[in-house]
This record gives structure tokens, sequence and C-alpha cells, in this order.
């Protein structure tokens, strides 16, 4: 079966930056829906018309992928709002800031801890690797056709790099 919208398509990858150094690998076949939310719209491109046993080498640049980093994203918040368990490395959903953060921070983001201080902390709302040109080396283990449940989520449960909430070292890319 030839991958075209929407199908499911198990992946693994290993993702380096523009250094050669590894940002991620997945080891593991993980599956993801193409034409829904779970990969970036160049993967999916790139990825169109291919079948199982394929492998492809990216370049993306950042507005390919996550996007320039934007320091109006940074923010500096009063150390007293957040819990004494507080690490560097967390992530803290935007709808969830504490009472008395910033009205200007977007709670749409997720915000990982950049540092802390006694009296402060730093929040960046943009993603860890934003600004990062990619190379990805992707290998397509299966196609299947996706399910009526995973197109109607827009997912076939896995998405692209989700960072998840309050996770120490919650910079893991998938």
């Amino acid at each position: 079966m030839e991958i075209n919208e929407p199908c499911v398509v198990a992946l693994t990858w290993v993702l380096k930056d523009t250094l050669g150094e590894e940002l991620d690998v997945l080891e593991d076949p993980v599956e993801f829906l193409v034409g829904g939310d779970d990969l970036l719209a160049r993967i999916e491109q790139a990825l169109a018309g291919h079948a199982a046993g394929a492998t492809l080498s990216l370049h993306l640049e950042p507005e390919e992928a996550f996007g320039d980093y934007h320091e109006g994203l940074l923010f500096l918040e009063p150390r007293s709002l957040f819990p004494a368990a507080l690490e560097e490395g967390m992530v803290i959903d935007g709808s969830e800031l504490p009472a008395g953060t910033s009205a200007d921070a977007p709670r749409e983001h997720l915000y990982t801890v950049a540092q802390i201080y006694p009296d402060h902390v730093v929040l960046d709302g943009n993603h860890p690797l934003a600004g990062i040109a990619l190379r990805i080396e992707i290998k397509v283990h299966a196609v299947r056709e996706a399910t009526e449940e995973e197109i109607e989520r827009r997912s076939a449960g896995v998405g692209f790099f989700r960072v998840q909430p309050l996770a120490p070292g919650g910079g893991a890319a998938h």
C-alpha cells in the first residue's frame, strides 16, 4: 500500500541537528496518521507515494519544523507562584499557569521551565526545537488504512514531538 491521505504509517527515525548531534531516536516503530495532526506537513509531503520499506533523508528548515525562536515567548515570573518541587526542564501547560503569572503569556502554549532563581522563574513558550534546522532519517515499517476513529480524532494516538506537561526533563521529543 502506498502512503496517501488518510492512512497510518509505522515509522522509526533518527533526528539530528545540522551539526550531526542526535536529538531523538525512535527505535521501535510508532504509528502516525498521515492527513491528521501527528506529523509535520513537510514530512507528510515527503512520505506521499512511498510504501513499507522506504527510507527517507530530509533536511527541515525551522519554518518547516517548529518555527523560529521568539524572545517574546520568554517570561520572568515570581518564584513564589510555583510549587517548591518545580525543576528546570519541567513543562507546564499554559492553561495551567498559576494565578498571578503574566497575562501576556499565551495560554495555548506549553512552557518549559528554562531557569529557576531564588526570586523568579524563566518560562520559555517556544518549542524546544524552535529556530533549529533539522535532519531526519525516516524508515517506513508499515502502511495501513486509517480507521474512522483515527480520522475523526485526526491522530493515530501519538503526535510528532509531543511534550508531556509537567514532566521533568520534558524536552523529550516524543
